[in-house]
């Protein structure tokens, strides 16, 4: 029965949040501009309504650089986000490819609700649905990446040093390190932080950090 209302819980709030948000909502400064006509943020002066930096889940991989697109760019020393740090984040094309790429990746988040729904409607245990939207979220992550091959062998560089596996984490390291099957059907939904500030989906992002209970 706890297993059950965990998923009914953690489903509807996660449904509520893909159809009552506009996913994405086009900042005011870039949502009509081409590539070349973005610029760094010391030229614009964009600024994200809630400062990634007062979040330490975002801060920690991280820095502020007025020279990229959105004002802040992966932290080399960062264990997760380091790869990326010999990006260009101040190059308008480099940026935009990244955002396109992520925007792409999250959207396809859509399969793991259906996952959890399916999951919930056949009676599976929270294990059994735990692995299976764990497993298929890895899947999505890769997949965002067919179309850069930088990019993939970057995330699966990342993913090694991360997780011990290139693939990204698997259930079974993700419940030794947080001890709840729970917990780890909730990371499935959870996204970067700091790389949404990177790319300019921070503040799209931020209510469903919320209803993930990590801010």
């Amino acid at each position: 029965m706890k297993m059950k209302r965990t998923v009914r819980v953690m489903l509807t709030a996660i449904l509520i949040l893909a159809v009552s948000v506009p996913v994405f909502a086009a900042d005011k400064i870039y949502s009509s501009a081409t590539p070349d006509q973005w610029m760094p943020q010391k030229y614009t002066g964009f600024r994200y309504n809630h400062d990634p930096m007062q979040d330490p889940r975002a801060a920690k991989d991280i820095i502020v650089d007025e020279n990229a697109i959105y004002g802040y760019s992966p932290n080399p020393d960062s264990e997760r986000l380091g790869e990326y740090a010999s990006y260009d984040w101040s190059n308008p094309s480099v940026v935009w490819k990244a955002r396109q790429n992520r925007m792409k990746y999250l959207e396809q988040d859509a399969v793991l609700y259906q996952t959890l729904a399916v999951c919930n409607a056949q009676g599976k245990s929270i294990e059994e649905t735990a692995r299976q939207v764990s497993r298929m979220r890895n899947v999505i992550r890769l997949q965002s990446y067919e179309n850069d091959p930088v990019g993939l062998s970057k995330v699966r560089a990342s993913n090694l040093k991360t997780y011990g596996n290139e693939e990204g984490p698997t259930a079974d390291s993700l419940y030794k390190k947080y001890g709840s099957w729970e917990k780890v059907l909730q990371k499935a939904f959870s996204t970067n932080h700091g790389m949404d500030a990177c790319l300019g989906l921070y503040d799209d992002n931020y209510l469903r950090y919320a209803v993930l209970g990590e801010m």
